[in-house]
């Protein structure tokens, strides 16, 4: 099969996947200290020559909005999104918890509120400390010396840099003309590169690849939207990560193909992209107007909550279409 992508042999050096043997963690290519894979290929050239290209007068939203009862991994446990109000002004007026009085409470009307969430809701990254195998994460980090009883000390979200890159849409529901790819459908090389050659797009190393299924048409209902997603497999997931991929995601909530068809790892892409080639995931993301306007090469910018150690963060990407 012949490839719509080239990498140079100087280039592969940087790359991950050209290393990784299965079911092992890799050593990072940037040193036995690195934290964040393939995102050493974001530098300050790579910025400027995108954003030097990135037409502001159209952003593109790629992130959903949070709200209770939002679809959301709960499958093992973890909880849902919630928001409540921690101020409100007739509150403030019975409780004065600022104890400033009556009057002062019924001039300033005060509002506050507080979240809950596992850090895998909505709109998101998935950090390279996610998923390992055998207690180890990507760059050979072990559970043993490098987690603490709140979080991994190594690999977490707050070690991410803002993402500014190169974004290429891959609409695969688009190349087979239909809304949404059926139930379970895996996404591999054949769709992949078919769908580079379909929209005429070129992948280049750096790039931030997101994949459209056409999942998000089942948002927000929790059932049609979670339910065994079309996505990724291991070999698609393998095709983009040796074509210099820095990040990796798709609008359904696992990036890759449920359930898994491996019948010894139930998470086998994230396994092979976090640990084998360091690269970051997002999940959940809204490729939909960027699909409707056929925006297929575009600047990416995103950057996710600095929480130390974090296996994963909310995010709010932005796509600008480029420049003719």
């Amino acid at each position: 099969m012949c490839t719509v992508y080239f990498v140079d042999e100087a280039t592969k050096k940087k790359i991950a996947a050209y290393s990784a043997k299965i079911r092992q963690t890799t050593a990072s290519p940037f040193g036995s200290d690195d934290q964040i894979g393939m995102l050493n290929l974001i530098d300050a050239s790579t910025r400027q020559a995108i954003f030097s290209r990135a037409d502001a007068g159209k952003a593109f939203d790629l992130a959903v909005d949070h709200f209770i009862g939002m679809p959301g991994w709960i499958a093992a446990n973890d909880p849902g999104f919630q928001i409540w109000m921690t101020h409100t002004p007739r509150g403030e007026e019975l409780a004065d918890v600022m104890k400033v009085g009556l009057d002062h409470n019924k001039l300033v009307s005060y509002s506050g509120d507080a979240i809950s969430m596992y850090t895998h809701c909505g709109t998101h990254v998935d950090s390279l400390n996610h998923f390992g195998y055998h207690g180890k994460v990507f760059n050979n980090f072990t559970a043993k010396d490098h987690l603490g009883s709140r979080n991994w000390t190594v690999n977490g979200v707050d070690k991410h840099p803002p993402v500014i890159a190169r974004g290429i849409l891959l609409d695969v529901a688009g190349l087979h003309r239909v809304d949404m790819l059926p139930p379970s459908h895996g996404v591999g090389p054949e769709d992949l590169e078919g769908c580079l050659r379909h929209q005429k797009t070129e992948f280049r190393p750096g790039d931030v690849v997101m994949v459209r299924t056409g999942r998000m048409r089942a948002w927000p209902d929790p059932g049609a939207y979670m339910t065994n997603p079309p996505g990724l497999t291991r070999a698609g997931a393998e095709f983009l990560a040796k074509g210099g991929a820095i990040t990796i995601g798709a609008d359904n909530h696992c990036v890759e193909q449920a359930p898994s068809t491996d019948p010894e790892n139930w998470q086998v892409v994230h396994t092979y992209l976090l640990a084998e080639a360091g690269i970051p995931m997002m999940e959940i993301v809204n490729l939909e107007e960027l699909a409707q306007e056929k925006i297929y090469e575009y600047a990416f910018f995103g950057a996710c909550i600095k929480l130390r150690g974090a296996t994963g963060s909310p995010m709010r990407p932005i796509a600008m279409p480029l420049k003719d």
